[in-house]
């Protein structure tokens, strides 16, 4: 058996602060996978990183530069301080496996920008880091996303038919014939933060506010009849989508509440239809939106099957989890971005390392 220390990094596009997560993950001779989380964090960003973050599409090349190094600065000294926090030998961490921050997200230009300097919090930390796990699959004509379903299949195929991360955007993974598909399936927190910021909060906690509105089936329509949604998948979903497609359709400065409910029925509704047509019996849900009890409300409304939700750690965690897992393979160079997921024309170990 071979046993990797890797600590799994994710930044997600809702800015609710870095995920840091270390891992112990076991390959046994049999090629099977087995991890343990050891300790997990979320590390809240300086409100003038945040600041920075939410308009970094707006940024010239110059400061999304700067950014992007003082992104990976503030990665770093959050690692530091988890592992004196925690007292952790460094010498027995192998890896950090960076997501980075998703700036954008472009695979039909043929890219994916994703921040947090590599060797900036190799440097600052100590240790090895691997990231950039998206472009090479990108550069095969892959979507680079998800790269999350090799981390469900491997690591908790037994939790569930398929795989629900609601996160900024929504994904879903399951098998179809034997292989693994998995696509972007609608948005996710993005809007709903977006909306309830209006109401001078950071989140709808628990889909309060979404519940006390009145679906408008006007504007549901609109957004059930997106394009995207008629896409045959490999597919993903990018905030360039989100503020060219879907917030044009949304009046962000009133009927928030009305808002707010009609989007997650919404996002209910399609999530709900790619379970119930490919026949899944059950789907397991992590990230953010999971502690959404209104929405997961109205999935369940909608969805034919079993909702499983585990413990709260694996909801806020998997994601840091899957990346310590994918940087682990990277170790091996065993492919880490399948084809049959992303689109591309074969698989490919993604990611970069990065020496100290």
């Amino acid at each position: 058996m071979i046993t990797y220390n890797i600590i799994g990094l994710m930044s997600g596009t809702s800015l609710d602060g870095l995920d840091v997560a270390l891992v112990r993950l076991h390959r046994h001779e049999n090629n099977t996978w087995t991890y343990e989380l050891v300790q997990a964090e979320t590390f809240s960003y300086q409100p003038d990183l945040i600041e920075k973050l939410s308009i970094s599409t707006q940024l010239t090349a110059i400061q999304l530069f700067k950014l992007d190094k003082e992104l990976g600065k503030s990665m770093g000294e959050f690692v530091n301080h988890f592992i004196q926090k925690n007292k952790f030998d460094k010498n027995n961490i192998d890896y950090i496996a960076s997501h980075g921050h998703t700036v954008y997200h472009q695979p039909e230009n043929g890219f994916t920008v994703q921040i947090g300097c590599g060797t900036t919090i190799a440097a600052i930390s100590g240790i090895k880091v691997i990231n950039d796990f998206r472009t090479k699959d990108v550069i095969h004509g892959g979507q680079g996303a998800p790269l999350v379903p090799i981390g469900d299949f491997e690591l908790f195929n037994s939790e569930a038919e398929s795989f629900l991360n609601i996160g900024g955007i929504s994904n879903v993974s399951f098998k179809k014939n034997g292989k693994i598909t998995a696509f972007d399936c609608s948005p996710g927190n993005l809007p709903l933060n977006k909306l309830a910021q209006n109401k001078g909060l950071t989140y709808d906690k628990d889909g309060v506010l979404a519940k006390s509105g009145e679906i408008n089936f006007f504007l549901l329509d609109l957004l059930n009849n997106l394009p995207y949604y008629t896409q045959n998948g490999p597919k993903s979903l990018g905030t360039e989508w989100l503020e060219s497609e879907f917030y044009p359709l949304i009046k962000f400065d009133r009927d928030i509440e009305n808002n707010l409910r009609t989007i997650i029925e919404h996002e209910a509704i399609q999530i709900s239809n790619i379970l119930n047509k490919n026949e899944l019996k059950s789907v397991f849900i992590t990230g953010g939106g999971a502690l959404n009890n209104f929405l997961i409300e109205r999935i369940g409304h909608y969805f034919e099957g079993k909702i499983i939700l585990p413990e709260r750690k694996i909801i806020e965690f998997k994601e840091a989890i899957v990346f310590a897992f994918l940087g682990a393979l990277y170790a091996e160079n065993i492919p880490n971005c399948l084809r049959d997921v992303t689109g591309a024309d074969q698989n490919v170990c993604g990611g970069v390392l990065h020496l100290p």
